[in-house]
């Protein structure tokens, strides 16, 4: 599975898809902690360091990979292992405690889930972290290794802040296993966490010394509000995140960690985590798959429809899904403009201060430090300017003399892409 969803993530990168300008920040954060630096990412602002936006230090685990392939793709083909990592604990425990034939079905429905999927395929995120952590917990939890889940699930805080929310969740499903000690103590370690991550550590490395996304549960709109727009679409997604598991999921006590995630995005004022797309529904696949095998052993009667529902479910997501492109040979296909979008990147010098837009961050921040986006660059100064003026529609000559006071001239215009260089 690792090296499907590494396959995934690169043709796309081939592809030029434009998702977000994350891989490029958390690029720019990997490549800090590779040089034993701060992680200072340059695409959110001048000297802004990434612990003040969101609280994920594991990330500096890659950091050793990055330093020997100084490259985007690092980050890709790393969350692809991640991915592929969760899939073994899975497999283990399904094998084990529902025997060959439906275990192995399950771990291909785990592995092919639109959750993995949809994470693959825009880019890195540091909640890849998250999914192998979870599926090890999870496997503990099952297990009745109940130490090594509370082992597990503290890893959880280093991923990212609303993480120890999931922790508290799972000190509540120890709490409903009848381990009541361990659960309260995990319930108060996580409750304590983000406590700490979200209100001393982040506004300590934040400008502002505050959370930037307080605001974005609920807005302006309110809580209620929030939760009741387009309820048939948050509704749709959480049904058929356990729908996967022919909602057997549901009859465990480990369904319960998912909780936290549903709620923080339902409750969210941000359109893209209501529904199965982009990354966020990654982190509940481990938890509902987990749980569907728990229910199923001790419910044997709910193992054949519940694997047909879910199997029948999961085929239904994965049409139209990545995966599914991979039989598509426009999924192979380079677009005709990426050599352009080589030449003007080679045209730069690595030393040079850049500002770009978002379809060509990710492809800039492997070969030069001080990358920014046109919306955060601030009193920086550019040396060049590179757009893809299909997307942005501005000439970057006139928008460096608009912006910064100088004097650019366009060295380069190809297909599309415009690069200006400050020449006074």
């Amino acid at each position: 599975m690792a090296a499907l969803y590494a396959l995934i993530s690169l043709l796309s990168w081939r592809r030029l898809t434009i998702n977000s300008w994350d891989n490029a920040i958390f690029e720019q954060a990997i490549k800090a902690y590779s040089r034993l630096e701060a992680p200072i990412v340059p695409v959110k602002g001048p000297g802004f360091n990434i612990l003040g936006d969101h609280f994920s230090p594991i990330d500096a685990l890659i950091a050793p990979f990055y330093r020997v392939f100084p490259d985007g793709r690092t980050l890709l083909v790393a969350q692809a292992v991640l991915f592929g990592a969760s899939v073994v604990p899975i497999t283990r425990l399904a094998v084990e405690r529902l025997g060959a034939r439906t275990g192995w079905t399950i771990a291909v429905m785990y592995g092919s889930s639109f959750g993995l999927a949809q994470a693959a395929i825009v880019d890195f995120h540091e909640v890849a972290f998250a999914v192998p952590i979870l599926a090890m917990a999870g496997a503990a939890f099952v297990e009745e290794r109940y130490r090594a889940v509370m082992l597990w699930s503290s890893a959880l805080i280093l991923v990212k802040e609303d993480m120890g929310v999931t922790v508290a969740a799972i000190g509540v499903a120890l709490w409903l296993a009848r381990e009541r000690r361990r659960g309260l103590i995990l319930a108060l370690v996580g409750a304590v966490a983000l406590v700490l991550v979200v209100w001393v550590i982040i506004p300590a490395f934040n400008a502002g010394g505050a959370y930037d996304y307080t605001e974005n549960l609920g807005g302006e709109a309110g809580l209620w509000q929030s939760l009741v727009t387009e309820w048939d679409r948050k509704l749709a997604t959480l049904a058929l995140t356990f729908a996967v598991t022919g909602f057997a999921a549901l009859w465990s006590p480990w369904a319960v960690v998912a909780a936290p995630t549903f709620v923080w995005r339902f409750l969210g004022d941000v359109h893209w985590y209501w529904g199965t797309e982009w990354h966020y529904s990654v982190v509940l696949m481990p938890i509902v798959f987990v749980a569907m095998i728990q229910a199923l052993e001790r419910r044997p009667r709910l193992e054949w429809p519940a694997v047909v529902v879910g199997a029948a479910v999961g085929g239904y997501l994965l049409a139209g899904g990545p995966i599914v492109a991979l039989a598509e040979t426009e999924t192979w296909q380079a677009p005709p403009h990426r050599e352009a979008m080589r030449e003007a990147i080679d045209l730069i010098a690595e030393d040079a201060v850049v500002e770009a837009d978002i379809s060509v961050l990710k492809y800039l921040t492997g070969s030069h430090d001080e990358v920014y986006w046109v919306g955060t660059i601030g009193d920086v100064v550019p040396d060049y300017i590179v757009v893809d003026r299909r997307l942005t529609g501005f000439d970057p000559a006139d928008h460096g003399a608009q912006e910064h006071g100088g004097d650019y001239r366009v060295v380069f215009d190809r297909d599309g892409y415009v690069v200006a260089r400050r020449v006074g």
